[in-house]
């Protein structure tokens, strides 16, 4: 009876200048558009990689696959392992359309695979150096679509710098600014010395990197080995058991770790419509990672760590860099509460996406199982829904109630909720939640504030399906003094 009342009149604390429509876990947006720059075949975790991404066909409109060089691969070009991962796709999207008419065939994506550059970095680009790679993305960037075009460098992203410099010579410089504001490019660190060049020469793209040695790249977080955490997710052994053996063909194509696992995913992970991702915010924090917008000391960049030997020059301009999280797990309790935090805290840049980790690795543990079960054999997510806005105006001092009052799940599985805050996606400090961190409602005080401040609360909705499936809602709470 105490919770009840608790309950009812905590729904009631709302303010009412904050109070706004229930709406549902993934409110519908437009695909994002995406072209994947790949040296496969360079390294084992470029297949891994375009094996995950296929899965996400469905969600994310592929408008380009094209083979690239890089430090790693200097002269030479694999359109065919792409080819050959279009073959075992083939095989199991009979299966896959039965969960999603959205999958494209195989016809379609074996029609976006092309080639970049045929040699190494700056010196493979030039006047009359146009390849079917470069001539992809000006025909994508023309194309009569309003939404913003993302390129995903997982090796060099020189056929991205062709592609810019033939706009450059063949555009007007208000057409060019217009084209270039359409760009989002994410790359894997740099892996020729063209990145470095965009960077200098088109000041105004969106482009996040982690410049310099890969052991300072926040994309490395998909495969660091955390001490004190489970890191079981991106274990061989779980590899093998959830995506590779008995998981049909393509799960079967996954090759083997040779150096580190899907360090290419973060640049598509983001794109993933979860409820917590937004891409065009890298500075808000999701599956990949978490970014700032400026201008980094080339000492941050590790200069002399390893990146294949790519000369590391000072940044010439802001770029979506390495953010810093301080990170607490939860823990399952066996008694009680149900979970609690860790007593230890982790702070970094890799921090930023290893803290979704095993929500990601879950998620594609089940998009493998699409391949070759039924829908009715499936663990699907959960649907969080919100009986108020998630975008609050309060004053300081209001009692704030944040509540997933609603949230179901497709198959009927038990939830697990967790509110907390995302302090560094915000400008508003610390703020303390009410009562425990699994309950469905928790509340706040809005903190005291002489100028306004943006804080965002991040819910995290876990069903007991098999493998467990998350969703998120963010909330951002404006607080006014």
């Amino acid at each position: 009876m105490k919770i009840r009342s608790w309950i009812t009149a905590s729904l009631t604390a709302i303010s009412s200048a904050a109070i706004g429509q229930p709406t549902v876990a993934q409110p519908t947006t437009p695909h994002p558009r995406l072209i994947v720059l790949t040296d496969i075949e360079a390294d084992p975790d470029d297949t891994q990689s375009l094996i995950r991404l296929l899965l996400y066909a469905n969600e994310i409109d592929l408008e380009g696959l094209v083979a690239t060089t890089s430090v790693h691969q200097k002269a030479r070009l694999a359109p065919e392992s792409i080819r050959r991962l279009i073959g075992e796709y083939e095989k199991v999207r009979p299966n896959l359309v039965r969960h999603d008419p959205g999958f494209p065939t195989a016809d379609t994506l074996s029609r976006m695979i092309d080639t970049g550059q045929p040699g190494y970095g700056m010196a493979a680009i030039g006047p009359g150096k146009d390849t079917p790679g470069s001539r992809r993305i000006i025909a994508a960037l023309d194309r009569r679509d309003d939404r913003p075009l993302w390129v995903a460098g997982w090796g060099g992203p020189n056929t991205l710098a062709q592609a810019l410099l033939t706009l450059r010579a063949t555009r007007s410089p208000a057409e060019l600014k217009r084209l270039v504001a359409k760009l989002r490019l994410y790359t894997v660190s740099d892996q020729d010395d063209s990145g470095p060049w965009i960077r200098r020469e088109f000041p105004d793209l969106f482009y996040i990197v982690s410049p310099g040695g890969y052991g300072a790249a926040t994309w490395s977080g998909i495969n660091t080995v955390v001490d004190g955490i489970d890191n079981s997710t991106i274990s061989n052994p779980w590899l093998a058991a959830n995506i590779q053996q008995g998981r049909g063909p393509l799960g079967a194509a996954y090759p083997d770790v040779a150096y580190g696992m899907e360090g290419d995913t973060p640049t598509f992970l983001g794109l993933i419509p979860n409820g917590l991702n937004m891409p065009d915010r890298p500075d808000w924090g999701g599956w990949g990672g978490r970014y700032t917008l400026r201008m980094p000391a080339r000492a941050e960049l590790d200069p002399t760590g390893f990146n294949g030997g790519v000369p590391v020059p000072a940044e010439t301009r802001p770029i979506w860099t390495n953010a810093i999280d301080t990170v607490t797990p939860v823990v399952v309790n066996a008694y009680g509460r149900a979970t609690k935090p860790m007593e230890r805290s982790y702070r970094g840049f890799r921090e930023t996406l290893w803290r979704w980790r095993d929500d990601f690795q879950n998620d594609f543990a089940a998009r493998m199982q699409w391949t070759y079960r039924t829908p009715g054999d499936v663990n699907h997510p959960p649907v969080v829904v919100l009986p108020h806005s998630d975008r609050l105006a309060v004053r300081s001092g209001a009692t704030v109630q944040l509540s997933a009052l609603g949230t179901r799940d497709q198959d009927g599985d038990s939830l697990s909720y967790r509110w907390f805050q995302y302090r560094e996606a915000g400008t508003c400090g610390d703020i303390a939640l009410s009562s425990t961190e699994n309950l469905y409602e928790r509340s706040f005080r809005a903190p005291p504030v002489t100028r306004t401040c943006d804080a965002h609360f991040v819910l995290a909705v876990t069903d007991r399906g098999t493998p467990p499936l998350t969703r998120y809602r963010r909330v951002i709470v404006t607080v006014g003094p």
